[in-house]
């Protein structure tokens, strides 16, 4: 069983879907992904949280982890594994 895991994200971003094919290669098969192009509340909600505009914006569990590039950075790292695996 892996963490939960929340992106935000925008239809086209070639960002977020790198993100989720390697968090589909580390064995992540449900992300909760909330639209924030079709939902501008919850971009609100996001820049509160995170502080940043961008997309994507990932949570693992209650982490904030970052983007695409901090989630690949923490893979290369060796901390994605675990932090998944809670």
């Amino acid at each position: 069983m892996t963490a939960p895991v929340l992106m935000y994200t925008t239809a086209v971003c070639p960002y977020c879907i790198r993100a989720k094919q390697l968090l589909a290669a580390r064995g992540v098969t449900q992300i909760e992904e909330v639209r924030v192009d079709l939902d501008p509340e919850r971009r609100d909600e996001m820049m509160l949280k995170t502080k940043r505009r961008t997309v994507p914006q990932i949570f693992i569990g209650d982490t904030h982890v970052g983007g695409c590039d901090d989630l690949y950075a923490l893979d290369a790292a060796g901390q994605l594994k675990p932090m998944l695996e809670g």
